[in-house]
């Protein structure tokens, strides 16, 4: 699979770096257990199986959007099957059109059951991941919001990028020249 995702700004990565770094301190899952140089706060769009030339196409438009201003809402957790922890962005409509121009690209040349349903408009919760694990309730009664720093009000995405699930490549999608 190739991911779809958009880089924060060095402000906004900084203070999610500092959050897994409590996290981890505290004993609790953290992303910075994740020691691989690709490993970089980050918001994922989607995930679709190739990056097509159509889907390059469309996404080299997407890249051309960025810089994006956004904000953290606060702490999100999820159970589904796994326990995350993460930073809620707000879903304002500048974002909501960045994520469904991306969508959009991915879906129109990836086979419909290879998408994941959780990145579909209707149900995406866009957040930044601080810890995750396949404990169920990893979080839960913990007094996780003291641990953290406050997260920043603004953030900017910068940089769209693509991750190989199979080669662990990173590539850096650019807007057409």
């Amino acid at each position: 699979m190739r991911t779809v995702e958009v880089l924060l700004d060095e402000a906004a990565e900084l203070a999610v770096r500092e959050a897994w770094r409590r996290l981890a301190d505290a004993g609790l899952p953290s992303q910075a257990r994740h020691r691989s140089p690709t490993n970089s706060p980050h918001l994922t769009l989607a995930a679709c199986p190739e990056l097509t030339a159509a889907i390059r196409w469309e996404l080299a438009e997407v890249a051309a959007a960025l810089p994006l201003p956004v904000r953290f809402t606060g702490l999100i957790r999820f159970e589904r099957p796994t326990s995350v922890l993460a930073w809620a962005l707000d879903l304002d409509a500048a974002l909501a059109g960045l994520h469904r121009r991306v969508w959009d690209a991915v879906a129109s040349d990836s086979p419909p059951e290879a998408l994941n349903p959780f990145h579909a408009p209707a149900r995406w919760s866009p957040h930044v991941t601080l810890g995750r694990t396949r404990r169920p309730g990893a979080f839960t009664g913990r007094r996780v919001p003291e641990l953290l720093p406050t997260p920043p009000l603004s953030v900017q995405l910068i940089t769209l990028r693509s991750y190989d699930t199979e080669t662990g490549a990173l590539e850096i999608l650019r807007p057409r020249v």
